[in-house]
């Protein structure tokens, strides 16, 4: 069994490279976000995420902030918006634009989702305790901070 793990194993050079295992690391989420959750949803989840943080938005301003297409974003929202779990309306500044704001309905959609995102994080950071899991956190927030700010 070792040698067939052994014959699995990547060169060493790669997995001595931070950035190979975040990738790494970044499909295996990914994967596991799958497993539990549509695509559609991790678009909502997004969605609702900016709302509930930031107050009603643009739909310009949804796309800019969670790096996503105006066309992506409309057909997000016009998900969210049969489903009444958002509301649009024209801005009274700006008749041209739509203003989002999150709803009672588009609330409660985004804690169950949040259940299916923590049920992924526990399952990823399976390998971990609470204190390394917290000391991960914080050092890829650092790591992260120290770069420009990429779309989601």
């Amino acid at each position: 069994m070792a040698d067939m793990d052994q014959a699995l194993q990547p060169p060493a050079r790669l997995r001595e490279l931070t950035s190979w295992q975040a990738s790494k690391v970044s499909t295996l989420g990914a994967r596991l976000t799958a497993r539990h959750m549509p695509l559609s949803a991790r678009a909502e989840f997004a969605v609702l995420a900016a709302l509930e943080e930031y107050g009603p938005l643009s739909q310009a301003e949804i796309g800019r902030r969670l790096g996503l297409d105006r066309n992506d974003i409309s057909g997000i929202l016009n998900r969210l918006q049969d489903d009444h779990r958002i509301h649009r309306q024209p801005d009274p500044a700006n008749r041209r634009r739509n203003v989002v704001t999150l709803t009672a309905a588009g609330r409660q959609h985004l804690e169950e989702l949040q259940q299916h995102t923590d049920a992924v994080q526990a399952e990823l950071l399976a390998g971990l305790d609470t204190a390394e899991r917290r000391q991960l956190h914080s050092l890829l927030a650092k790591l992260l901070g120290s770069h420009q700010p990429q779309p989601a």
